[in-house]
């Protein structure tokens, strides 16, 4: 279930930035491998086991151990050639220190500038293609079915992580990265200055009398994201209150239902922040100029607010960098 979840998360974020995009990495391939039906069991990883002593410093004792959504992986010894099909991956091995391990990364993975990007696709993901870098390590956030079996085949260890659910998912995900590449200090003190800047933020916001609502615009259809997925919670950290919660008080669309415009329109949201800018030209005068939506609050108080979208739909370490933004016009907004 928690695999479904996953999946289903990663089809909504895709269709939001890969519709009516004008770059040509970002469609039909991300779209149609979300839909692969698949097997492998359960989201981001929450633990991990090392056969490594808790005193390893930078460089890395191995063999190492981690626990991962698919079993337990095993790595030899530190990887100098590794691979990344995932651009939440790829932005944190930059961050703890392991870039110039990097060789190779997908299309979609545009940050830090110097990664090494190639025309691989993360969710249709060719073997062969793989191979050619010589890779003796392949991060992935998605397997469609072959892509662990077929680089098992020729020797090649795969670490997926999934999708993160929570914060900690991240934290844990960065500590994960540090062990197996041999950069436990970069990790380390990554997830310590990610942790400062949080806590900083959430100490400088006001206290609410009433929440603030919002609405988080994933696509232009009104997908959306509610307070018990990743993108809540940081919203959450805030104060601030989901107006989708209430369309999907269950957990029927798994934290990601498709409001109606009228649903939106009687909420009537006191924030609006798009993450649908890059992907579909979505902007303040757009949203402005919808039937009906010149009278929302947020519109008439100038609190509509757009997002980079791929900070907004990645958990890697800018995830910080949008917390700060969306603090930023939520306090502009109440002073």
């Amino acid at each position: 279930m928690k695999r479904f979840v996953s999946l289903l998360a990663m089809l909504v974020i895709v269709a939001a930035c890969g519709a009516g995009s004008s770059s040509p990495d970002q469609v039909p391939d991300d779209l149609a491998a979300t839909t692969s039906p698949s097997t492998e069991p359960l989201a981001a990883p929450t633990s991990m086991a090392s056969d490594a002593p808790s005193n390893d410093t930078d460089g890395g004792i191995y063999p190492v151990t981690v626990v991962t959504p698919v079993g337990d992986l095993t790595i030899d010894e530190r990887p100098e050639s590794i691979l990344s099909l995932s651009p939440a991956a790829t932005e944190m091995l930059f961050a703890i220190g392991a870039g110039s391990q990097v060789v190779a990364v997908d299309s979609l993975s545009n940050y830090p500038p110097e990664a090494p990007v190639t025309e691989l696709a993360a969710f249709t993901p060719n073997v062969e293609a793989i191979l050619e870098f010589k890779p003796d390590l392949v991060v992935a956030s998605f397997d469609p079915g072959e892509l662990a079996s077929g680089l098992a085949a020729a020797g090649v260890p795969v670490l997926f992580q999934f999708s993160a659910v929570t914060l900690d998912d991240v934290y844990a995900q960065i500590e994960q990265l540090g062990l197996v590449t041999g950069n436990t200090g970069g990790a380390a003190e990554l997830n310590s200055d990610l942790q400062e800047r949080i806590a900083a933020v959430v100490d400088t916001m006001p206290e609410f009398e009433q929440p603030p609502t919002y609405y988080h615009e994933l696509d232009p259809t009104y997908f959306t994201a509610t307070s018990s997925t990743f993108i809540g919670e940081i919203y959450g950290l805030l104060g601030l209150a989901n107006i989708a919660d209430a369309a999907d008080p269950d957990g029927e669309f798994f934290g990601f239902p498709q409001l109606s415009e009228e649903f939106i329109l009687e909420a009537n949201p006191d924030f609006v922040f798009l993450a649908d800018t890059k992907c579909c030209d979505v902007t303040v005068a757009t949203v402005a100029a919808r039937p009906g939506w010149s009278g929302l609050a947020a519109v008439t108080e100038a609190n509509v607010i757009e997002l980079d979208d791929d900070v907004a739909s990645r958990w890697g370490p800018r995830i910080v960098d949008y917390l700060e933004q969306v603090a930023a016009a939520v306090a502009e907004s109440a002073g």
